[in-house]
């Protein structure tokens, strides 16, 4: 007896070491890196007061962000962000206080001063400490006809480079300075730093009329994406059910939901329309797509969706990025016959165009657009190009990957050619795209609100160009617009100029504009 307690002590000891040794393990490998850079590690936290940060800067070499003397003892440096609002979405902030946003929390490891690798015989017995300057593929002129031509509206613009996954804008209203956040002054009389604390307060409220400033609309923010939805309805068409690309529907303005609901499912402005999608896509029949819904069914329309990013975090290296919801109904018998909330098939027909249960950031509304442009292959999102030390030696460099496959090439080639359709005799017919820009793009509106005096829409534009050999992808939402706006008159005008300015660059000229186009 004694021999078999005895064994029983030896392992719960035993199994008590092994705990021990796993959470060491679990310390100091498995989380080592994470905790390494973390802003909370005192070590860093001292680098970061003590010594300059490393540089960031956009396409072209402009600084976006730099350390600059105080003339403090405590505080010898401080962050300063030469463009201030308009690149503040990317480049974030560095706060005594509140620590790290966006790409300076992304690469903050990079940026704090820090022990060099050893290149020669002196440095391995003296070691270096100094910071890397980080390089995106941010295009600051772009970011400003982005901005211009957002005009002050809450909402969001995202470009993408769709042949590598390379973001060349991305700026959202409302936004904010960082400068405030970077303030050194400290109040004894409160034992703080007033002013960093009052512009922390100031960004992170939302007033009710406006998405507080420091939150991201472009990648946090989700709205319903109306008809450029419809895309995805028709990549699933063209994956899962191809017998569906000649179906035909109507024409007629609006779709009985019968028995399950007894509300029809009407056109955007009560026309009639119908067709075969290469007529419903160009002129965005809501009945007809709601009808091919219903048919494609709610498995393959969610499969679709999360094929395109949907239901999923996009890898984009700013810290805090949202994931898209997309809930799609599958096919089962309603809890009420009234309403299309409770499911069945009057939910599936609002889901296939847009609206419903299905949200989206702006951000995803450009990746499937991107995914469209590379021949039905989505590239991964990112900012970071490359990470070189203080005498220019590379660090890393990005490499580029697949983030997901939604199509084949011919498919995708389908698709775009409707997309194209959009443009030359559908819904963005009129929003006056070059016609050297081979733009393919899909509109988008998206009821939000009914009042008694105004009917509320999310306002949407998905595109690229050029479509024979697309070198950007585009969305633009602006949300909460009254009197019944339209995604082609609200964002058409938008995504024009960044196309317009992205094809530019890629030409290695400046974006131009007049007064009665794109804003200067």
């Amino acid at each position: 007896m004694m021999r078999g307690r005895i064994t029983g002590l030896t392992v719960i000891i035993v199994a008590l070491f092994g705990v021990v040794l796993a959470q060491a393990w679990f310390v100091q490998v498995h989380r080592a890196s994470a905790l390494n850079s973390s802003a909370n590690n005192p070590r860093i936290a001292d680098a970061s007061r003590i010594y300059p940060r490393g540089q960031i800067l956009g396409a072209g070499g402009v600084v976006l962000a730099r350390s600059i003397p105080t003339g403090l003892l405590e505080y010898p440096y401080r962050r300063s962000y030469p463009l201030g609002a308009l690149t503040s979405d990317v480049v974030g902030y560095s706060s005594i206080n509140f620590g790290t946003g966006a790409t300076e929390y992304a690469y903050n490891r990079f940026l704090v001063s820090h022990q060099q690798p050893a290149r020669s015989l002196g440095q391995l017995i003296s070691p270096v400490h100094s910071a890397d300057n980080v390089f995106l593929s941010l295009q600051v002129a772009l970011q400003q006809v982005a901005a211009r031509s957002l005009a002050g509206r809450d909402g969001a613009v995202v470009a993408i480079d769709p042949r590598d996954g390379s973001v060349l804008a991305i700026y959202s209203n409302p936004t904010y300075n960082p400068a405030p956040l970077t303030s050194t002054y400290y109040s004894a009389s409160c034992g703080c730093f007033p002013i960093e604390a009052a512009a922390w307060k100031r960004y992170t409220t939302d007033d009710a009329n406006h998405f507080p400033p420091l939150g991201n609309v472009a990648t946090q923010e989700t709205f319903p994406p109306g008809s450029t939805f419809k895309v995805i309805t028709t990549s699933a068409i063209y994956r899962y059910e191809p017998s569906l690309a000649s179906y035909s529907w109507g024409p007629a303005n609006h779709l009985s939901l019968e028995p399950y609901s007894s509300i029809p499912l009407y056109n955007s402005g009560f026309g009639a329309c119908g067709g075969t999608i290469q007529s419903m896509l160009p002129e965005s029949c809501d009945p007809g797509y709601g009808q091919l819904g219903i048919l494609l069914g709610g498995t393959f329309l969610h499969n679709q969706a999360d094929q395109e990013g949907y239901n999923a975090t996009p890898p984009l290296d700013l810290g805090d990025v949202a994931g898209n919801r997309a809930v799609l109904p599958s096919y089962f018998p309603p809890i009420s016959f009234f309403s299309p909330a409770n499911g069945g098939p009057p939910a599936l027909a609002y889901s296939a165009i847009g609206q419903q249960n299905v949200r989206s950031t702006a951000l995803q509304g450009a990746l499937v657009a991107a995914g469209i442009a590379d021949g039905g292959k989505i590239m991964a999102p990112h900012f970071l190009r490359e990470i070189l030390d203080a005498q220019g030696n590379l660090v890393l460099r990005y490499r580029p990957y697949a983030w997901h496959h939604p199509l084949g090439p011919q498919m995708a080639a389908n698709v775009t050619a409707l997309m194209r359709a959009v443009v030359t005799n559908g819904t963005a017919s009129g929003v006056g795209f070059l016609p050297q820009d081979e733009v393919a793009a899909k509109t988008g509106t998206a009821q939000t609100s009914l009042t008694s005096v105004n009917l509320h829409t999310d306002d949407w534009m998905i595109a690229f160009a050029p479509a024979s050999r697309p070198v950007v992808a585009v969305a633009v939402v602006v949300p909460n617009q009254s009197n019944f706006d339209w995604g082609a008159t609200v964002a058409g005008p938008i995504v024009k100029c960044v196309i317009e300015g992205a094809l530019a660059l890629d030409a290695k000229q400046p974006p131009a504009g007049t007064p009665t186009t794109c804003p200067r």
